[in-house]
Parts: C-alpha cells; structure tokens; sequence
C-alpha cells in the first residue's frame, strides 16, 4: 500500500509527509503543556502511535497532515493539513506549531498553504477547524485566515468551537 503524498512549498516552508525521524521532534511538542490543545502532553509510545496514526490518515483517507518543515534548515515546527478521525463530523483543517517558532507567521503561512492544497489536490473546499474554547492563538489564526464561528460540537467530551473557512477553489 502507498499513496503519494504532495510536497507543498511556500517562500519559507516545505509541507511534506510524516517521517520516522519526526519522532524526537514530535516529543518535543507533545512534552510541552502547549499541546493540551491537540491531545497531550503525551509520553513517547503514545506520540509514536500519533505518528503512525498521521501516516496510516494519508493511506486511508488519501490526505492527511503535512509535517512542516524550515526551508533553509530542513528542521520540523509543526503539522498543517486535513484531519479527519471517525469521530469528526466531516474533514478538519488542523494545524499545530512548535512554540519555538510561534510569531514568526509561519502557522499562517503553512495552514493558508495546506489549504489551499487541500481543495487543489482533494477537493475538500469548505473545511472547518475544531478549537478548544481558550486557545485563543489557534481561534485568532482561524479567524486571520478568514474563518468565521459556526457553533460548538462535543469531541470526545469536551467542548470546542467550530469555524468554517471560507471556500477554496478546486485546481487553482
């Protein structure tokens, strides 16, 4: 089983598909308490299964999240892309970035970049974004990227806030 998944690149940034050396970077991220928002802090073996969990997206679904990477340095900062568990009422646009590089618009440039890819490549035009009610960085991102609030939904017992963003053209 393989699925060719897309590269996608903007002026700093290279959007790729998971890898087995994003393992200790992904650490990382699932140690800091940052990443309550996006199901940690997690332990190694658990964030392991997150990873092969993100791979196995891409040869189930045919699309998933792309690992993002600097450019210049090759060096991951996060993930971008289309998330879509079977509890998700439909296809998410989802993101997370390191802290290290918050600030720098990086998020913004890769999670405008991831979208637009996913309504190129997919056909997935009008995506929502699930965010937990305090993360105000991910709602203000949402709302940067032109999203606008749509309600609240339950995931796995906790309440979030539902944007939808604005609809992407196919093959532009």
């Amino acid at each position: 089983m393989s699925v060719e998944v897309p590269v996608i690149e903007t002026d700093r940034l290279v959007l790729r598909a998971p890898r087995f050396e994003d393992l200790d970077p992904l650490c990382g991220f699932f140690a800091d308490e940052r990443s309550k928002y996006v199901g940690g802090p997690s332990e190694r073996g658990e964030v392991w299964r997150m990873l092969l969990r993100s791979a196995g997206q891409w040869q189930l679904r045919g699309y998933g999240l792309w690992h993002i990477t600097v450019r210049d340095s090759g060096e991951m900062i996060g993930h971008a892309g289309v998330l879509h568990h079977i509890e998700w009422p439909e296809p998410e646009l989802a993101y997370g970035i390191f802290a290290a590089y918050e600030g720098k618009g990086y998020a913004h440039e890769a999670v405008e970049a991831a979208r637009s890819a996913a309504a190129r490549h997919f056909g997935l035009t009008r995506l929502i974004s699930m965010i937990d009610p305090t993360n105000d960085r991910s709602r203000a991102l949402a709302l940067r990227l032109g999203a606008h609030y749509e309600g609240e939904d339950t995931l796995f017992g906790q309440t979030c806030h539902v944007y939808r963003h604005p609809e992407q053209r196919e093959g532009v």
